[in-house]
Order: structure tokens, then C-alpha cells, then sequence
């Protein structure tokens, strides 16, 4: 018998881990000698010696570690120190990062790593460290792990230790698409059955967490199963939200007919677009149907009981600057309710990693791999993507002051992407009190051609009832005017209780408004707003 720590180091603390979970399960099952499995999950963000002190008091015979690009910065360190405090103990690790670049793993500590599904080779090494302690008994080998029987990792122990974070499920493992920056590329679709995936979805449906995420590739890659999942989740009664990573061209009239039954909230989406310039997704082995995906997504959005959430990747091949603005403000104007701007991450193994130096692409030694120029984008040209980028992800990916940045750019003309980029230059964010950003915000908008100041502080207070709960309008917004009481007097019997001073104000326009802050829309995560003229 060994003992054995399985490590998962998340990006945050409202992050768990699948992967040591299946591996926990795996070994219970498959391993023909007994082993005493404990589960350690920590963050990033705690330090190396808490983290080797969680590992360190079960002084394990065996310590796994599942590697990522989130996690790859903080494991040598944690390798070293594991190294000095349990010198006796053997260090293998796993995971994309680890099984992509072996040698360094190797050089930097590691005593083993693991290609392949966790699951079914960890038993069979673990046995066969045993057998070489104790040669009466029958040594176990990989063999006895068969690919076919799907392991599942939901005990009570897992559902136990989930206490509300997000929670994860694969309906299928691998991808069938080409892309050249991903690892998955290529590698082939295994499916879990159908019935047992459903039972995973019910138990997590019932289990203390808010959203469970499938970490399928692409999850509609075989649009019969995806409707058929679809279906089954929309008619679970659960407050749970089920977030899928698809892709947006392959919906049908019979995909979009379930999805529209689906209750607010029940549905999350994310959709990689990553570009629409089109030579650049040819570069990269991406085929899909752009204007298809665009209709679909427009589609998708006007049922406005689904959150969608599109991605962009800046620094793909033959994508200039000029190039990059167009598809974000392309991808800007389909409404969807987050717009991820990231950068591409030239992953060891991936194909692209192979060719960047064909394309020019510079990039990063350390984890994430990130692109820091091309031979079409600069280094000040990403620069200023992601000045652009702060900017959009501390305003409109978090709900941030919807109506007075669509009013500023209806009235000035100005394309997304330069307000974003001249947001982010003039109005600085980090660690910015959300009352004195909203200031940063007002003064920059209003030297903005065409802003009017009482519309654009109507926008303001109205985003403001939107998107706060339990504070009070910054100090340059509030109005006493005698109005605001018989605004109050309508707001409170068509709520039928009694309104806090914060819920309700007067526009400069005369205009009276309140808002419900008991309830919040389950796709955008705003609170409603009425309007009492």
C-alpha cells in the first residue's frame, strides 16, 4: 500500500478540480493493492508553504500533481520545497502542461510524468511501485484499467467538499476540430453513454454548487446528443446553471426550438469566435461558418434567456492591428452579454509552437506562453490591445455602465474599440473604489464630442440602480428633489414593501425611477429597473 496526496492547484478559490477526483476514483477501483488516497486542493493564489504544509502532514509516499498553464508558474518552487521536506517521496505529475514538455518537468523535480488518461495509468503505477516492496503479492499492471469502463467521480466525499464552488462534468473527452493552438487538437471524440452523463448531471443538479461546467471541447459536436442534453438539462427542476462551450454554426432550427424553452439562467454559452479575419483562421486549422456563427449568436441573444459569453484570441497570424479593431467591434455589436479579449498562448505541444517562428511570433518563456509580438502585430500594437482590454473587462464584462456606453457611442461615432482604448488610457481602474471610478468614467465621457452632460448622468444613475445593491449614488449624482418622494410613494406600491433610500432617484430629465435590488436577472445579473413617470 502506498500513501498517496493527489494535488489540484486551481486558479481560484471558487474553482474545484475534476481531474484529481477521476484519478481518486480510478485508483479505488482499478488498483489491485490497496492505497490511502487523500485530495489536496489549493490556489494559485496561496503561497508555496501553505500549500507543501497541506501536502506535508500526510507525509505521502507518492504525491500527484495535475499541471496547467494557470498553475505551471507556481509548481517548480512547490517541487523544490516538496523535494527538501519529503525527500523520501516520489513526485509524479500529469495534466496538458506536464505531459507536453517532459523533460523540463523532469530537470525541475519531478520524478515521474504520466502521458495520457490519469485514471486508468496512475493505478497501474502505483501498483507496480508496491509489487517492488513486496514480492509475495500479484504485481497490478495498467491492463487491469479498462478505457471503456467510465469512472465516476462524484461520492459523497467530492459533493462534500464542493461548498458552492463551480463544479465540472465531460460528456465527452477530445476535440474533432484542428485548431493549431489548442493540445486538443485532433485527437479524437471518445463519448461517455448518454445515460450515465445524465446521471452525473442529476447528481450535480442536486449538489451544493451554483454552476457545473462541461469541459467538453466542443460540446456540440454531434448536434443529436448535444439536443438531447440540452433537453434534459432545460427540464431538470434545479436552480443550478449549466455552462457548455460550443460552437455557433452548427445550431439547427431543432437545437434553437429547445433552447428556447431552457429558464432564464438554467443556460450558459461560450463560443469561440477567436477571429472573424478570415486568413488568420485558415492559418490556424479553424473552418467554421463566421456569418452562420454571427446569425446564431444574434439568434441566440434575442431569446434573452441564455448568457453568452464570445471569445476573441489577439495576435493570430496575418491579423494587423487595423484587422483585430474591425472583428472586435464586429464582435462588440452582437450584444452578447461578455466579450472575452485574450491572447494567444503558444502551448508546448501545440502546432503552433512548432510554426512561430514561420509566422514571426514572439512569445513568452514562462506560463501562459502569451504572444507579445507577430510579424503583424507590434510590440505597442498589443500595447494597446490590451489597454483596450482593461478597459472592456472593468466595464462591459462586468456590467458596468451598459446604457452610458451605448449612449457615447451612439452619439459620438466612435468605433467600441477606441473608446475602450481611450477608456482604459484616461480612466485608470486598479484598485479604483467603484464610486471613485464612476467619476473617472463621467469626466472622461464628458469631453467627449456630442455628450450631453444631463443625458449622460441620467445614463449613469440608471446604470448605477442596475448594477449596485446597498449603496448610496456617488455624491456628484444625488438629487433631493421633492419629486423623488412621490416617486418613492409609486415605487413602494407597486413593490408592495417598503424601498431603501439607494433604490430609487429622479432623472435630470424629470424622469423617476426605482429599482427591485430582490430581484436580479438570472442572464445578465443586473437588477430591474422600473420607471414611475
Amino acid at each position: 500500500m502506498k500513501k498517496v496526496v493527489l494535488l489540484a492547484v486551481n486558479a481560484k478559490y471558487t474553482h474545484s478540480s475534476l481531474a484529481v477526483w477521476i484519478i481518486a476514483e480510478g485508483i479505488a477501483e482499478f488498483s489491485e493493492y490497496q492505497h490511502d488516497v487523500n485530495i489536496v486542493e489549493a490556489t494559485v493564489n496561496q503561497s508555496v508553504h501553505e500549500i507543501s504544509a497541506s501536502i506535508i502532514r500526510y507525509n505521502p509516499d507518492v504525491i500527484g500533481i495535475s499541471s496547467y498553464i494557470w498553475n505551471a508558474g507556481i509548481l517548480p518552487d512547490l517541487i523544490k520545497t516538496l523535494r527538501s521536506s519529503l525527500p523520501g517521496s516520489i513526485i509524479v505529475l500529469g495534466g496538458p502542461e506536464a505531459s507536453s514538455n517532459i523533460d523540463f518537468w523532469l530537470n525541475n523535480g519531478a520524478n515521474h510524468v504520466l502521458q495520457g488518461e490519469g485514471e486508468y495509468n496512475f493505478p497501474g503505477f502505483l501498483d507496480g511501485l508496491a509489487f517492488q516492496e513486496d514480492k509475495h503479492e500479484k504485481k497490478g499492471t495498467a491492463e487491469n484499467a479498462d478505457p471503456e469502463h467510465v469512472i465516476n467521480p462524484y461520492t459523497e466525499k467530492y459533493l462534500s467538499s464542493l461548498n458552492g464552488r463551480l463544479s465540472y462534468i465531460e460528456a465527452s473527452r477530445g476535440c474533432m476540430y484542428r485548431c493549431s493552438f489548442c493540445l486538443s487538437a485532433s485527437t479524437g471524440i471518445k463519448y461517455f453513454p448518454l445515460d450515465f452523463v445524465k446521471s452525473q448531471i442529476l447528481t450535480l443538479s442536486k449538489a451544493n454548487t451554483k454552476t457545473v461546467k462541461f469541459v467538453d471541447r466542443t460540446f456540440n459536436c454531434d448536434p443529436d446528443r448535444a439536443c438531447e442534453l440540452f433537453t434534459y438539462v432545460t427540464e431538470l427542476d434545479t436552480p443550478v446553471t449549466f455552462h457548455f462551450e460550443i460552437v455557433a454554426d452548427l445550431f439547427d432550427d431543432r437545437i434553437f426550438s429547445v433552447l428556447r424553452t431552457a429558464p432564464p439562467g438554467r443556460i450558459q454559452f461560450e463560443i469561440g469566435l477567436q477571429s472573424f479575419h478570415e486568413p488568420s483562421l485558415k492559418a490556424v486549422s479553424r473552418n467554421p461558418d463566421p456569418y452562420k456563427a454571427e446569425c446564431n449568436i444574434r439568434k441566440l441573444i434575442k431569446m434573452q434567456n441564455i448568457h453568452i459569453h464570445i471569445d476573441l484570441i489577439a495576435g493570430l497570424p496575418y491579423e494587423t492591428l487595423s484587422d483585430f479593431k474591425k472583428g472586435f467591434d464586429r464582435a462588440y455589436f452582437l450584444g452578447a452579454h461578455n466579450l472575452q479579449l485574450g491572447f494567444l498562448k503558444v502551448l508546448h505541444g501545440s502546432v503552433m509552437r512548432k510554426q512561430a517562428d514561420d509566422f514571426g511570433i514572439e512569445y513568452s518563456s514562462f506560463p501562459p506562453y502569451e504572444v507579445t509580438s507577430t510579424t503583424w502585430l507590434t510590440v505597442d500594437d498589443i500595447e494597446i490591445i490590451k489597454t483596450a482590454e482593461n478597459a472592456l473587462q472593468h466595464t462591459y464584462n462586468k456590467k458596468r455602465f451598459l446604457s452610458a456606453l451605448h449612449y457615447v457611442l451612439s452619439v459620438t461615432g466612435e468605433s467600441p474599440f477606441n473608446l475602450m482604448y481611450m477608456l482604459g488610457k484616461s480612466a485608470p481602474n486598479h484598485g479604483v473604489q467603484l464610486e471613485d471610478y464612476i467619476l473617472n468614467i463621467y469626466d472622461f465621457f464628458i469631453k467627449l464630442p456630442g455628450v450631453e452632460k444631463n443625458t449622460l448622468s441620467d445614463c449613469l444613475l440608471y446604470d448605477w440602480l442596475c448594477m449596485v445593491k446597498g449603496k448610496n449614488t456617488p455624491g456628484f449624482m444625488k438629487n433631493y428633489d421633492e419629486r423623488r418622494k412621490r416617486v418613492a410613494g409609486c415605487a413602494e406600491k407597486f413593490l408592495c414593501r417598503t424601498l431603501r433610500r439607494e433604490e430609487v432617484t429622479v432623472l435630470n430629465s424629470g424622469i423617476g425611477i426605482f429599482v427591485d435590488s430582490n430581484d436580479r436577472d438570472p442572464v445578465t445579473g443586473l437588477y430591474r429597473v422600473y420607471i414611475c413617470r
